[in-house]
Parts: C-alpha cells; sequence; structure tokens
C-alpha cells in the first residue's frame, strides 16, 4: 500500500497550451492539453520524499528541480488537467515508498551441485563437436 502524500495546489503551476499531432481543424484553435510544473526544491513535500525526488533518474524531472508533465490525451481541458496531476500524485507517491532492503543469500548445495553437473554436460557436448582424427 502507497501512502498518500497530497500536494497543494498552489505549488503546481498548470498551463494550457495547444495539443500535438492530429486532430483536424479543431487541433488548431483550441488549446486542450496541459503543461503542468512542480519544483521539487520549493515544495512542502517532507525532506527525504523532496530528496528521492531529486536523485530520481526520471525524465520528466530536469536538472533544476523541475517536475514537467504533460497531458494532451484527452480532448477536454479539465480531463487533461486530472491526468497531470495524476501523474504527479503517482510520481511522488512511487518515492514515498522505501524500496525493500535485498538480504544476501547463498546459492543451496543441491543448486550448486545442478549447475556444475550442467557444465559438464555441456562441455561433453562441445567437446563432441570438435575435429575427428584420422589414423
Amino acid at each position: 500500500m502507497r501512502p498518500v502524500i497530497l500536494i497543494p495546489e498552489d505549488e503546481v503551476e498548470i498551463t494550457a497550451i495547444r495539443a500535438q499531432g492530429a486532430g483536424g481543424q479543431n487541433v488548431n484553435k483550441v488549446s486542450n492539453a496541459v503543461h503542468l510544473r512542480f519544483n521539487i526544491a520549493a515544495s512542502s513535500l517532507p525532506d527525504d520524499i523532496r530528496e528521492r525526488l531529486l536523485h530520481l533518474r526520471d525524465q520528466r524531472i530536469n536538472k533544476e528541480g523541475w517536475v514537467v508533465i504533460k497531458a494532451q490525451e484527452f480532448r477536454s481541458l479539465e480531463k487533461n488537467r486530472s491526468e497531470a496531476l495524476r501523474r504527479l500524485q503517482v510520481l511522488v507517491s512511487g518515492v514515498a515508498t522505501l524500496p525493500k532492503k535485498r538480504l544476501a543469500t547463498k546459492p543451496t548445495r543441491s543448486s550448486q551441485r545442478r549447475r556444475l553437473e550442467t557444465k559438464v554436460r555441456r562441455s561433453a557436448i562441445k567437446v563432441g563437436r570438435g575435429r575427428v582424427e584420422e589414423e
């Protein structure tokens, strides 16, 4: 279960822009796409989440620490706006959960034995492919 972290609306800049791609005459007249910008460093997020977001290797986060999301899936400005906010929420809550620490384990004795037996079998097959000597 991911913890829900609420992002205040006043920390998010949303701009209406014209959508790209096909769409007929309507796409040239109406600004239905949404450009969302969120400054990680200036946000009210907890410090640990802010740090993990800044160190996240995501193409939506630029070098200055801004999250930039473009939503142009729908023909409605309001749907695109809520989609961009949803994507931002998913990004932030994905960083909010800490990944489990990996515990180092050793291979079992039987798995080691099986691995070595397979290597011996493969080796015998490959030796059998060699040049045949005539006497």
